[in-house]
């Protein structure tokens, strides 16, 4: 009996996962619920790390594949939210946003590419967590226009396709920055930012 309502359970959620949010139609509460890459090898939602309470929205390995939850990118890490009033959704503005207290006005985080997308349709902006662990934002429904990645904003783990370092063309800069502690995402002490090998956590 446990384990047919186990398997009813896994059917279900499977069923129900998702690896998008789109403009009008989809976004992400803390409610329990997570986008799912296409082949489930990343999960995206809220979380609280260790001992804390408070809420943040997260990319980890999914459990399906490693046991233990292991953070790899974390939005709002320096703004957490305190209480389940967390909402992931894109704005009329065509950013990702991560509000609270149902304070729309106010986001607690967000992509901040509005000027990049001022000449866009909003209606065709998603936000896709890809199987790569990156989150992508596109301008288009054919998902070929990036207007943002979470892959140029790494936190503490560098996973492989992401870059650490700086391109002398654009000046964009990707830097790792520790915790502050394992109850805390927030920037911490430690700080590298060129590096030789694929993958790192700082902790």
């Amino acid at each position: 009996m446990l384990f047919k309502a186990l398997l009813l359970f896994l059917l279900f959620r499977f069923c129900e996962s998702r690896d998008t949010i789109t403009r009008n139609q989809e976004q992400l509460k803390d409610d329990g619920g997570v986008l799912v890459s296409k082949q489930s090898k990343f999960e995206l939602g809220f979380f609280s790390p260790g001992n804390s309470s408070n809420r943040y929205v997260g990319i980890w390995y999914s459990q399906t594949r490693v046991s233990n939850k292991t953070v790899v990118w974390v939005a709002n890490r320096n703004n957490p939210i305190n209480d389940t009033s967390g909402v992931l959704t894109i704005n009329r503005y065509g950013e990702l946003v991560l509000y609270a207290y149902n304070m729309e006005s106010t986001p607690i985080w967000s992509t901040n590419v509005s000027r990049s997308v001022q000449n866009v349709n909003t209606s065709t902006l998603s936000a896709q967590l890809l199987d790569t662990g990156n989150l992508v934002v596109f301008q288009d429904d054919n998902n070929e226009n990036l207007s943002w990645q979470s892959f140029d904003h790494p936190t503490d783990t560098l996973i492989p396709g992401m870059k650490v370092g700086v391109n002398w063309k654009t000046g964009q800069e990707w830097v790792l920055t520790s915790w502050k502690s394992q109850d805390d995402p927030a920037i911490g002490d430690y700080v590298r930012s060129n590096m030789d090998i694929t993958h790192i956590i700082i902790k």
